[in-house]
């Protein structure tokens, strides 16, 4: 069995849903060196997520983030942790919703994701910093 594993820091995104799987397929070239395995990846931060989704139709990300803010509101008036601004709570709301981490199969040497799906880096704050993803990949 090998194990690779790679920190990378995304580029600042604004708030929404954002496609990040070239980048962490750019992140970990020694993916190709597994026939069958597994990648986790997992975002060190409270406030973003990851999700796995469609991938053609950028219409589909837009309609997260309006459906992620009408659902988990900002401004609600039983927040108390308000002190790091109103997108700061529902951020750490959406961010568990989603979940911090995802899996994907490893076939080949590539991510064996369906035609149409895409690993989202979902940032829930107004303005972040680049997000760091611990990549781990492991298999035969």
């Amino acid at each position: 069995m090998k194990f690779y594993q790679a920190e990378v820091r995304l580029r600042p995104r604004k708030r929404g849903f954002h496609i990040v799987t070239d980048e962490i397929m750019e992140a970990l070239p020694q993916i190709s060196k597994i026939k069958t395995g597994i990648i986790q990846v997992f975002v060190k931060h409270t406030s973003a997520s990851l999700t796995i989704n469609e991938n053609a139709d950028p219409t589909v990300r837009l309609d997260f983030e309006s459906h992620f803010n009408k659902m988990v509101p900002e401004n609600a008036p039983y927040y108390v942790h308000t002190y790091e601004g109103p997108d700061d709570m529902p951020a750490h709301i959406k961010a568990s919703v989603l979940d911090s981490s995802v899996q994907v199969p490893i076939t080949d040497g590539k991510m064996n994701l369906g035609i149409w799906q895409g690993i989202y880096l979902c940032e829930h704050r107004n303005h972040a910093s680049g997000r760091k993803l611990v990549l781990t990949v492991f298999g035969e």
